[in-house]
């Protein structure tokens, strides 16, 4: 007996599930607003040096401000003032020819910095001069907090596989909201980095548990619906970030502003049931029976409810120890095992460093911030929705394989287009399309691959591989200063690694979910014989309903 044939029997994709999705979507939609903050709370204003130490008191007093500038500051080559260096002092011989800067010394900023405030009234830049020398810092801060969501997606994973899904989703959810308002209260640079890995440590078992959590609880044929439904949360959500960004432009207002909607999942945990697969997996039928009335009641199909006996549900084919506590070094101790951990976190490193490579670097094309945000958000509407048509008619493996193939066409097309903005924008906007579509597919295709019994490891584990890849993506940017496509390059093989990689692994389309580690060594047997099993299934009940 197989959990199939129960879900089966109770609705796979009923009310219950309805209700379990719509509770997962408003814990999940917060998370992408989190993961790109730093576009915006970390946004770099126009700035130039604090020449007030100039002043002498003569003739600088009298200048206006764009005089003043021009005497102090040197001009760039696009003709802009200099962002950090500085003429040690004033120059009045530009005010004639501005040009005329032959031999003149310039120092770096020596009094601090001047910000412009017209598109944000303050950013952690400002606040602690965040700038030129101290540029990489800034940049550190993105990566702190995908470190911090690295080890906790580790965490989270091994912990809800031992304790279950439900409990440690309520710990997730609280703990991320405390240390991400409590960030927002920051007074220095380390305290702020600090916070800000302790929110991503707890934030990203959200994600892990959420998207098993739904995944389990649907039968096979809806599988996919799930798995797009749970991605186009996180397109909800960079598309409220734009309008939070846009209307709340002061850095600690608008992390208190991203992180409220974790009140009302807190609130509504409640309602959230635990797996039954889990449940069962670990020998607690009672509970999972408890659930599964309850999932029958609610998707009408009371008639069904005397098929839940705990001593029925103890036939589901588990081969392994029901007591056993599984852990990470599961997803490595047998050999296909192994094979399908290697695989599975090179594609999730590869995937992660391309998408969020794109999406981090808003600023790198020269145009407006929210609107290039928004852009970069509204796209993956089409990609993520043309999903769900392309799993099924292509199969997990080959649309992993094309949108990750395609993104990297984009990508290397922006390394030949150069100083046209508008024209790298579009290409840039496609690819964030394509490479968001590998993300949405790579969620569900591992939660099929792995079996129930360390499913949660092995989300935790690709969850931990990604957000490294999310870790070096800022770094990657800094590479523009050795040279300015290199950023491109790395991000475009990146994506072509990624597709290669992905072409290895087997296809799970309508295929049951792997409930134990016997299951995936044994696979090679089996694949063919639960594909024809499912299709005559299918045709039965379309021969049916004819």
């Amino acid at each position: 007996m197989k959990f199939e044939n129960v879900l089966a029997d109770i609705d796979g994709c009923g009310r219950f599930q309805i209700m379990i999705i719509v509770l997962s979507f408003l814990g999940r939609f917060t998370l992408p607003c989190h993961f790109m903050l730093s576009n915006f709370v970390s946004a770099v204003p126009s700035h130039h040096c604090d020449t007030s130490s100039l002043d002498d008191g003569g003739m600088f007093m009298n200048l206006s401000q764009a005089e003043r500038l021009i005497v102090s500051v040197p001009l760039e080559q696009d003709g802009t003032p200099s962002s950090c260096r500085m003429f040690p002092e004033p120059q009045y011989h530009l005010l004639l020819n501005s040009s005329n800067v032959t031999d003149v010394a310039t120092v770096p900023c020596q009094n601090g910095w001047v910000y412009d405030n017209s598109t944000f009234k303050s950013t952690i830049t400002s606040q602690w001069d965040l700038v030129c020398d101290r540029r990489s810092k800034n940049k550190a801060t993105a990566t702190i907090f995908f470190i911090g969501v690295m080890f906790g997606a580790m965490t989270f994973g091994s912990l809800s596989d031992r304790y279950g899904r439900r409990n440690l989703l309520l710990v997730s959810y609280v703990s991320a909201m405390l240390f991400a308002v409590a960030s927002a209260f920051s007074t220095s640079y380390v305290m702020f980095t600090v916070l800000r890995f302790f929110t991503g440590f707890c934030i990203t078992g959200i994600v892990i548990i959420s998207t098993v959590l739904s995944v389990e609880w649907v039968d096979i044929e809806h599988r996919k619906l799930v798995g797009v439904i749970d991605s186009l949360s996180w397109t909800t959500g960079n598309i409220l970030l734009t309008g939070f960004a846009y209307l709340v432009n002061e850095w600690r207002l608008l992390m208190v502003c991203v992180t409220s909607p974790l009140i009302m999942a807190i609130i509504t945990w409640r309602w959230v049931p635990e797996s039954a697969r889990w449940l069962i997996a670990n020998g607690k039928l009672e509970q999972a029976q408890m659930y599964l009335k309850k999932c029958a009641k609610m998707n009408r199909r009371d008639q069904s409810i005397h098929l839940l006996e705990t001593e029925k549900l103890s036939t589901i084919v588990m081969t392994e120890k029901q007591d056993r506590a599984y852990s990470y070094l599961d997803l490595i101790r047998t050999p296909k095992m192994r094979k399908l951990a290697l695989r599975t976190g090179i594609l999730w490193f590869c995937i992660a460093t391309t998408y969020y490579g794109i999406s981090f670097n808003i600023a790198g094309f020269g145009l407006n911030l929210y609107l290039t945000q928004l852009v970069y958000a509204l796209i993956e509407l089409p990609a993520k929705i043309s999903i769900y048509y392309f799993l099924d008619k292509f199969g997990r493996r080959s649309t992993e394989t094309g949108a990750l193939v395609f993104a990297g066409t984009c990508l290397g097309i922006n390394i030949v287009l150069k100083g046209k903005s508008v024209a790298r924008t579009v290409v840039a906007i496609i690819g964030k399309g394509f490479s968001a579509a590998s993300f949405s597919t790579v969620v569900l295709y591992s939660s099929e691959l792995y079996p129930t019994v360390v499913r949660q490891n092995g989300m935790g584990y690709n969850s931990f591989m990604a957000r490294f890849g999310v870790a070096v993506a800022p770094l990657i940017l800094l590479l523009d200063d050795v040279w300015k496509e290199l950023p491109q390059v790395v991000l475009c093989s990146s994506a072509v690694i990624g597709a290669i990689v992905a072409r290895t692994l087997p296809e799970t389309r309508d295929r049951s979910l792997p409930e134990t580690i016997e299951d995936i060594e044994q696979s090679g047997k089996k694949e063919k014989k639960n594909y024809t099993t499912f299709a005559m299934t299918k045709q039965s009940k379309h021969r049916s309903l004819l």
